[in-house]
């Protein structure tokens, strides 16, 4: 059957139109496609049976978010029921919907069959197209004007969901951050070749970038410095006086050649610069630890400001990060050596950007592979709680740092872990002492977190034991199996058959011999009956 009618959201307002002349098989057609451009033609397949205009701006928004997730308003709801019959034998409404969650919402709440095929398509963007003529009582810029009203305030509304935990500024924090480093150390690089035409050997006193940046700021020219600017100087190199004192020594005697004023401007005047990025720099890592600590504080806590928003940036956002499982966060950012490996069948990578924590500098060689499987499923559960929970808290990032601290002596030590149950657990208790909230409220023991331990797997093909056992034995606990190695798997496995040869050997001396005894009989016997018969 084809589409009856068609209902059309716009920014101001829906429009129900009921559908004639329409066809399933002519519709792909070109000249019926063509149709859809021309109004006069057009106008002939829907008539307007009713538009109902929103009263507000606010009410405008409130529909559209309702739309864009698939909820059916009331007031869509009430529109529906006043002009579309209720279904049943004798009317059949089929009606076109552009959007297929929104169409499943009217039919589970009103019962209306619902279409949203490619006719029903082509219906909703022809109305699109003529819809300032179509609708009545609108001119053609009130829609437009609506459109661009709307669709502001709906942007606003999706960037205001939560401000204070924005991902995006930690994106463009952690790269900037990034360009400013390799900045800053090719600046350093260049002040300390330029400045080193006049003053050579301050390279070798000042090994820091940052620090002889401002050093050959203060000196400018190596002649004008004097035992006057030696407690300024000193201040500079963290109140170290010997260290400026060599500085002067090392000016008084250098072999550096001397420089024109306006060289030494120009020197001076870029020095000043690359002070102010590295001043900028420290400034810009705090507003990256503050940020983190409020958008993502599990994730930081367990893994450094640095790395959780390298990984939050290479993911896209947090929620994006949180919807990774934790095999594509432990390669996430080796993707190009991932399928290098893929095409050449080599060996997979171990990690990607979590090779920075110093959790994977700490394990060794052996370890390394294990420890990065291991950090990944922690990093996958810490962006989880960061993105899902109401108010993140860095707790539970501690707790799961302190779990990958216990594998590491593992590995060394072999004394083993906490389990992640037990660890969420404590955490939970923590929050809910703190805040002063019983457990019900928190529902610790609730069936959102696996706080049980898991049950042994029943054995079906023991037996069980018989009542008349002592309550003695049943209490015992069962000897643990101990792993064998395939050395001492073969000497058993051999000791076994020469066992059992020997045993073998055992009953068959044993038949033998008694074999023999009944031959020995016999003869006897044979002898006697001989004796008898000759006397």
């Amino acid at each position: 059957m084809s589409v009856t009618h068609v209902l059309f959201e716009s920014a101001s307002g829906y429009a129900i139109f009921e559908a004639k002349l329409s066809e399933d098989i002519g519709a792909k057609s070109k000249s019926v496609q063509d149709s859809f451009k021309d109004l006069a033609k057009f106008g002939k397949m829907v008539s307007l049976m009713s538009f109902a205009p929103f009263k507000s701006a606010a009410q405008a928004l409130e529909n559209a978010n309702d739309v864009s997730e698939g909820i059916l308003n009331d007031y869509l709801k009430d529109i529906l029921e006043l002009n579309l019959s209720k279904p049943s034998k004798k009317s059949t409404v089929i009606l076109a919907v552009s959007d297929p969650l929104l169409g499943k919402s009217i039919k589970d709440a009103l019962g209306f069959q619902i279409d949203v095929s490619e006719n029903s398509t082509s219906l909703i963007r022809g109305i699109r197209q003529h819809a300032s003529k179509l609708l009545k009582g609108l001119q053609t810029d009130d829609l437009r004007k609506a459109q661009l009203g709307l669709g502001h305030s709906y942007s606003r509304s999706k960037l205001k969901f939560n401000v204070n935990r924005v991902d995006n500024m930690i994106i463009q924090a952690i790269a900037l951050l990034d360009q400013l480093d390799k900045d800053v150390n090719l600046f350093s690089m260049r002040i300390r070749e330029w400045y080193g035409y006049h003053f050579p050997e301050l390279i070798r006193l000042v090994p820091d970038n940052h620090q002889y940046a401002r050093v050959a700021q203060f000196i400018g020219d190596k002649d004008t410095l004097n035992e006057e600017k030696l407690p300024d100087l000193a201040e500079l190199l963290d109140n170290d006086s010997t260290l400026a004192q060599n500085i002067l020594d090392a000016a008084r005697g250098s072999m550096g050649s001397g420089l024109s004023e306006i060289d030494m401007l120009n020197i001076s005047s870029f020095a000043t610069r690359v002070v102010s990025i590295s001043d900028y720099r420290k400034s810009l890592v705090s507003y990256l630890s503050e940020k983190m600590n409020s958008v993502a504080p599990s994730l930081t806590a367990l893994l450094g400001e640095r790395v959780g928003a390298r990984l939050i940036s290479h993911a896209g956002s947090l929620t994006n990060l949180s919807k990774y499982p934790a095999s594509t966060v432990q390669i996430l950012g080796a993707e190009k050596a991932l399928f290098r490996a893929l095409k050449t069948k080599g060996n997979t990578p171990k990690y990607g950007l979590l090779y920075h924590s110093t959790f994977i500098g700490r394990a060794g060689p052996k370890h390394k592979g294990r420890i990065s499987r291991f950090l990944a499923n922690k990093c996958s559960i810490a962006s989880r709680i960061d993105c899902y929970s109401e108010n993140p808290t860095p707790k539970f990032g501690e707790a799961l740092r302190a779990q990958v601290e216990e594998r590491l002596a593992f590995f060394e030590s072999g004394v083993p872990p906490s389990k992640n149950a037990d660890a969420i657990r404590k955490v939970l208790e923590d929050l809910a002492l703190e805040e002063g909230e019983d457990d019900d409220e928190m529902d610790i023991d609730g069936p959102a977190l696996t706080t049980l331990e898991a049950e042994p797997k029943k054995d079906k093909k023991k037996k069980r034991k018989s009542e008349a056992m002592d309550t003695e034995e049943d209490d015992e606990p069962s000897p643990k199996k101990v792993k064998l190695s395939k050395e001492e798997k073969k000497a058993l496995k051999k000791a076994k058959k020469e066992k059992a040869k020997a045993d073998d050997g055992a009953v068959e001396g044993d038949s033998k011999s008694s074999k023999k005894e009944k031959k020995e009989k016999k003869e006897k016997k044979e002898k006697k009956e001989k004796k008898k018969s000759k006397e």
